[in-house]
């Protein structure tokens, strides 16, 4: 599908608006547009410093826990090194310093010294403490505080390469745990023991206990959650490594960035991170981005009702307005509608005295001028042709003559002259003015135009001055319609003052020159050449072939597809010294009731035919008959 397609209904619909509607979506369109940029670029720096402050939150929210974290986490280690070295030595009072040590951090759990090498996942822990009231509130043994450290001995071996290891342990515990080891002793550059520490995470989660819209957790470099606001995804041990804004950290040389990312529910965030350069540990602050504009998306919406409000108000508005202007103009078009049905007298009566006013005196002075050429050009169709007095109207007949291809017709009514001698002047003309009037009903309607009326003949041009393209197949149409009307006619009539009617039609098509032709004084439309002359000839031999339509040669090639034709003699026209050849029109070919032969339309016609066509007198020779 083009743009043309597309923009075709589109401008079809448009041109078939009303004029109130075009204003009111035009003016619609127009604050619309305009509203909708002024909210657009509104939002638009409004979410972008926004955007800013988040982030500015974000990054001094990651960047003040990172602080918090990395002390908390430097105290532990201080705090483990110590107990390490305490443990390795033996004096009187070591039961009591360890047990003021529990004391006085009730967070450690347990601390131990374990044996081990790099690449080895088992460790073997040679000297420990624990903290007895813990295990005791707990319910836990010493037995099972080996059992967590069997589980988590994998990840505390990676200590034995010289880093330090945080893991989650709050499922193993049931409550926030972590547990973090330490390189201890070294045999040179090897580790030779790691220190080992399980620590509530009391001290740690309240650096995250969410504060506002922004949610801040804590990962080590595995992606396992070390602390979170939400303690149930502690204690679930969840992993975000497939959070994209972790797995940028994991790869990025730098120790703090902003991005925006998708979580794996599709939802967008604005987030934070901050590396605080122990074991891996980072620290996230982020943000949903529908949280973080939604003053701007409460703002959006707020001004989108103020916009629909404006656009009611001015809807209505211009509602209003708009009926002063297209009230008017809707009466004008139904006096239009009244012109186009052929009352030129519209009675309206202007409203006002702008260019709608002056529109309306315009329109009535124009319909009083209508009705005044609408009255001369209905009187001078009563003299010629409509169709040429509409042609002469408008100026588009010219002086002179211009050559056209034309079908000529004549018809006569047979004994003309004995039927008047026993008919009145006025008889003659009553009967006259009927069978004219039925007869040029039949050429009109098969867009044919009288050319003259010489006595009881009619002479009829079909293609002059306009052409319809199928002139000789109309002309051989008004000719049967003719045949046609001439029965009805008839029927009931009989006698000397209502004799019955017989009619001889000739039809030839050829060149022909037409236009107005006379004197200076007096002109009239006609057609002229040897094709009239022709079908003049053609008309009169109805008498002797005992027909009613006789075609020409050219107008039967023209039309033998639609009428059956009978060929008749060949004659001999007077100025022609070819032989031409004939056709009587019987009917036409998809009417089941036309004749089938010049028997059955001699019946049908009454006419009486007795031997071979007579010749005309020898001083009106015009023709001859060839046998």
């Amino acid at each position: 599908m083009t743009i043309e397609d597309i923009a075709k209904p589109v401008r079809q619909f448009i041109y078939t608006m009303k004029i109130r509607t075009k204003l009111i979506s035009i003016i619609s369109l127009i604050i619309v547009t305009a509203l909708s940029g002024m909210i657009f670029l509104a939002s638009y720096f409004f979410r972008s410093d926004n955007k800013l402050r988040i982030e500015e939150s974000n990054h001094k929210i990651s960047e003040v826990t990172a602080l918090k974290v990395r002390a908390d986490f430097l105290a532990v280690v201080e705090k483990l090194n110590i107990m390490g070295t305490t443990m390795l030595q033996d004096f009187p009072q070591k039961k009591l310093f360890t047990d003021l040590f529990f004391t006085n951090d009730k967070d450690f759990i347990f601390a131990g010294i374990a044996a081990g090498s790099a690449g080895s996942p088992a460790i073997a822990v040679t000297r420990s403490i624990a903290n007895a009231a813990f295990l005791a509130e707990n319910q836990m043994t010493p037995a099972a505080i080996d059992a967590i450290t069997r589980t988590a001995a994998p990840q505390f071996a990676r200590s034995f390469g010289g880093e330090a290891v945080v893991q989650n342990l709050s499922d193993s515990f049931k409550m926030p745990v972590i547990g973090i080891s330490i390189p201890f002793q070294r045999d040179g550059t090897r580790v030779a023991t790691i220190a080992i520490a399980y620590l509530k995470l009391d001290r740690f989660l309240q650096a995250f206990r969410q504060a506002g819209i922004t949610e801040t957790f804590m990962v080590n470099d595995q992606g396992d959650i070390i602390a979170h606001s939400d303690s149930k995804i502690v204690l679930s041990r969840g992993n975000y490594l497939a959070l994209p804004i972790v797995q940028r950290m994991m790869k990025s040389k730098y120790d703090n960035e902003q991005t925006r990312y998708r979580d794996t529910g599709g939802v967008y965030h604005l987030g934070s991170f901050k590396k605080i350069g122990f074991s891996g540990i980072g620290i996230v602050a982020t943000v949903p981005e529908e949280k973080a504009f939604q003053a701007v998306y409460s703002i959006q919406r707020r001004n989108i009702y103020i916009m629909i409000i404006f656009l009611n108000l001015a809807i209505l508005v211009v509602f209003f307005f708009s009926k002063t202007l297209t009230t008017p103009l809707v009466r004008l078009v139904g006096a239009t509608a009244q012109i186009e049905q052929g009352n030129f007298r519209v009675d309206i009566a202007p409203t006002s005295g702008d260019e709608i006013g002056q529109l309306t005196r315009s329109f009535v002075s124009m319909g009083q001028g209508l009705e005044e050429r609408e009255r001369l050009k209905d009187t001078f169709g009563k003299f010629v042709n409509k169709e040429i007095a509409e042609q002469v109207l408008k100026g588009e007949i010219k002086l002179g003559g211009e050559r056209k291809t034309a079908c000529i017709f004549f018809s006569d009514i047979r004994s003309f002259t004995a039927i008047s001698e026993k008919l009145e002047p006025e008889e003659v003309v009553e009967f006259l003015n009927e069978y004219m009037t039925r007869m040029v009903q039949c050429v009109n309607n098969t867009n044919g135009n009288v050319d003259k009326f010489i006595g009881d003949a009619i002479m009829a041009v079909w293609g002059a001055p306009i052409s319809h393209g199928n002139d000789t197949a109309n002309a051989v149409s008004g000719a049967l319609m003719m045949r046609n009307e001439l029965m009805g006619f008839n029927r009931g009539r009989g006698g000397d003052k209502k004799p019955i009617i017989k009619i001889g039609c000739g039809i030839n098509t050829g060149p022909v020159l037409a236009g107005q032709i006379g004197s200076d004084e007096r002109m009239e439309y006609t057609v002229i050449g040897d094709t009239v002359n022709l079908a003049s000839r053609i008309e009169a031999l109805n008498k002797p072939f005992g027909t009613d339509i006789l075609i020409s040669e050219d107008s039967y090639a023209i039309v033998k597809d639609l009428f059956v034709c009978e060929p008749m003699q060949k004659i001999k026209v007077k100025g022609k010294s070819e032989p031409q050849q004939i056709y009587a029109v019987l009917g036409r070919m998809n009417d089941p009731s036309a004749p089938k032969s010049l028997d059955e339309l001699r019946a049908m016609l009454g006419i009486e035919m007795k031997g071979k066509p007579d010749a005309a007198p020898e001083e009106e020779v015009k023709y001859e008959i060839i046998e």
